[in-house]
């Protein structure tokens, strides 16, 4: 099958959930003999369309700005991408093509390539914002629900990365038959095989700094918990515009010791600093699934996150088994921190259960799983 990823971030020209779930997904689907393409923002110099590992990745266009200055997605930029992706998609021939459900607007460009080319299209929904439209926008939110409903009905094949993701677009009309669950995944085999780092730290964190993500809170939890351990180390991984006040706040409370801030790197890389943790923290309140969870579970790290009607994330995370369910409040995180740190036995069990559960979402299987669905809605 000839098949297109489309979706503005691109691996490993940025670092995110959904950049790297379609990147390790081109690679197996290459390995199990299909051509496939990603199209995105351009964010290397040289050629628009190179090949990396086996993939064709083409950039279409450049982004001037991808943040406001309120830190939110800009929305000029995702139209502009829209536009330059249908121009390049509507040259190619696709036996298939699989597009994110956000940032929106590619989806109406898809469904216009859907339409002239009689190409099956199926947008993947990694999480559906509903009413947070209004937190992040305000007023102007009423916006984001008009367009994310109309989105959804956008076509009938329809992947949803979570039973949470796929009850909430139940909430908004669409039809429960239309939907096909697959899961985010993780390569259990690829972890195995890196190299512990040798900066070893008590607490890890990586993903984006956005507000929703509430570092801050972790932040306050790695200060409280310094009045047991006072040698603490915590090592945050990402950038986003929440990283000069997140700085300050640890300038703030006297953690600069305790709390190292690092760039985006390669998923290699980050693996190798999770296996040389003792635990993982997200206390993020939006999560579709939380494919970061699943890969600190595999590198044997117990996971603390938040309970939260919008956290998928918490859902993979059974308490004492392979992590924490606790309240979104510093004082709740660093009691579970301090619960782990003290007890190296429990932390030794919690560990082999978290490789084990990491188990359930091995690459191999779903990549499978979602082919199939591919070629039941392609008819190849």
């Amino acid at each position: 099958m000839k098949i297109a990823l489309i979706y503005d971030m691109i691996y490993p020209y940025t670092i995110g959930g959904a950049e790297v779930r379609n990147y390790t997904l081109a690679k197996k689907l290459i390995k199990i003999g299909n051509e496939v393409h990603i199209y995105g923002v351009k964010l290397w110099k040289g050629p628009n369309t190179i090949k990396r590992d086996g993939i064709f990745i083409h950039g279409v266009c450049r982004y001037t700005q991808k943040y406001n200055f309120k830190g939110n997605r800009s929305i000029l930029e995702p139209i502009k991408f829209s536009y330059y992706v249908f121009k390049s998609l509507i040259r190619e021939k696709f036996d298939i093509i699989d597009c994110s459900a956000f940032p929106y607007f590619p989806a109406f460009s898809c469904k216009l390539y859907s339409k002239i080319k009689k190409v099956p299209l199926v947008i993947t929904w990694h999480e559906v914002w509903r009413d947070y439209w209004y937190e992040y926008l305000g007023w102007k939110g009423v916006f984001g629900v008009i367009i994310e409903k109309l989105v959804s009905k956008l076509t009938k094949n329809i992947v949803s990365v979570s039973n949470k993701t796929k009850n909430n677009l139940i909430n908004i009309g669409v039809n429960k038959k239309n939907i096909s669950v697959v899961n985010n995944w993780v390569d259990i085999k690829e972890i195995k095989s890196i190299e512990n780092s040798k900066e070893k730290s008590d607490i890890i964190y990586a993903g984006r700094l956005m507000k929703h993500k509430n570092i801050d809170v972790l932040i306050k939890s790695v200060h409280l918990t310094k009045k047991e351990f006072k040698n603490i180390k915590a090592v945050i991984i990402g950038n986003g515009p929440e990283k000069m006040k997140l700085k300050a706040l640890t300038s703030r409370l006297g953690l600069e010791k305790n709390i190292k801030f690092m760039d985006f790197m390669l998923k290699e890389k980050v693996y190798s600093f999770m296996k040389s943790s003792k635990l993982f923290v997200i206390p993020s309140v939006l999560e579709g699934f939380g494919i970061i969870v699943i890969e600190a579970n595999a590198c044997g790290l117990p996971v603390i996150t938040v309970k939260h009607k919008r956290n998928a994330s918490a859902d993979l995370i059974k308490d004492y088994d392979n992590g924490f369910v606790c309240k979104l409040s510093e004082q709740n995180i660093a009691e579970k921190i301090i619960i782990l740190l003290k007890n190296n036995k429990l932390m030794k069990e919690m560990s082999k259960n978290s490789i084990k559960r990491a188990k359930n979402y091995d690459i191999k299987s779903t990549v499978t799983k979602l082919q199939g669905i591919y070629q039941q809605y392609s008819g190849n």
